[in-house]
């Protein structure tokens, strides 16, 4: 039996070696597709796998002056004390409401331009509709929280003035609580919704012109059109991108939040990001602010497992119908 085993590893040897002559053999041939791929996969080798080693610091009493090998564990403590903490639940219900609110207004607004977009006729009134939508995106976080404050400042803000001039009482945009959400949201649909149409305006371009020459000898006006063709066209593509929006459910940025955040609209403003920027940098509370920040990948990664097995299952549905 011992004889019959080794002869079979002695056979499978050469063939193993055969496997790997030709998996080099394949690279060496196509050397230039490696090399052109190589960029993309340092950074992410570097930037976004390596510093995952310091997720341990999570379940440490992370001291500066030992390292992090040397730091003792402590296990789970952090999350205890982050979920019994009296701010976690507003941190959630914040972070929560703005990722929500967000995605109910910014995700159809790029889709409803793009649609509008791929209707006009007028290439030039294309082109500049186009250009106009797109400009903001390129205006950076800080230019655009600027901008934000100064649009809105109480006492020479443009659209305060003219919210005065049409005889209403302009709120107080900047320190009422209740109007950060609004602000937030819809500044940034502002920044990002002409950037959003491009991939949506690329699905669009896929439509087969027969269709749509077909519907019109058929009668089907422009609107059933869009309805008809255009619509089911991109809807794959919407799939994959609002899976992707609800994967970062609890991914609000604190740049611009952090920006137009000031101590009277703390209550409404302040999510998961803002708080472990401020506990971990400010406050130096490394290990807690690591913690808080892996609850929260984790929690965005699970979302986006549950919102996939959603839609995979829908589909599957959808096909046995």
């Amino acid at each position: 039996m011992q004889d019959t085993k080794s002869i079979l590893a002695g056979r499978a040897l050469p063939e193993q070696k055969k496997e790997k002559s030709k998996v080099w053999k394949r690279v060496l041939l196509n050397w230039e597709l490696y090399v052109f791929i190589a960029p993309a996969v340092l950074y992410f080798l570097i930037f976004s796998y390596g510093p995952m080693y310091g997720i341990q610091i999570a379940f440490k009493n992370f001291i500066p002056t030992r390292g992090i090998f040397g730091s003792p564990w402590v296990g789970f403590d952090h999350f205890i004390r982050f979920f019994h903490s009296y701010y976690f639940w507003d941190l959630l219900w914040n972070t929560l409401s703005i990722s929500l609110y967000e995605l109910a207004i910014g995700f159809p607004i790029p889709i409803l331009l793009a649609l509008a977009f791929n209707e006009i006729k007028n290439g030039y009134f294309k082109r500049a509709a186009q250009t106009i939508t797109y400009a903001p995106h390129f205006i950076s976080v800080v230019v655009m929280a600027g901008m934000i404050i100064t649009f809105l400042s109480p006492s020479a803000g443009m659209v305060t003035h003219l919210i005065e001039w049409l005889g209403f009482k302009a709120p107080d945009f900047l320190t009422d609580p209740r109007w950060f959400k609004t602000m937030y949201v819809f500044s940034g649909v502002w920044q990002s919704a002409g950037w959003g149409t491009i991939i949506y305006l690329a699905a669009l371009s896929g439509v087969d012109p027969g269709l749509h020459e077909a519907a019109i000898i058929d009668g089907a006006s422009r609107f059933q059109r869009v309805r008809y063709i255009n619509i089911p066209t991109i809807i794959p593509t919407i799939t994959i991108l609002l899976i992707l929006n609800m994967g970062s459910l609890l991914g609000v940025g604190f740049e611009k939040i952090l920006l137009l955040q000031n101590p009277l609209n703390m209550g409404a403003s302040d999510v998961i990001s803002t708080f472990v920027y401020r506990s971990g940098l400010v406050d130096a509370q490394y290990s807690f602010s690591t913690a808080v920040g892996l609850f929260n990948s984790v929690v965005n990664a699970i979302l986006l497992i549950v919102v996939n097995q959603i839609v995979r299952r829908s589909n599957e549905s959808n096909s046995l119908w």
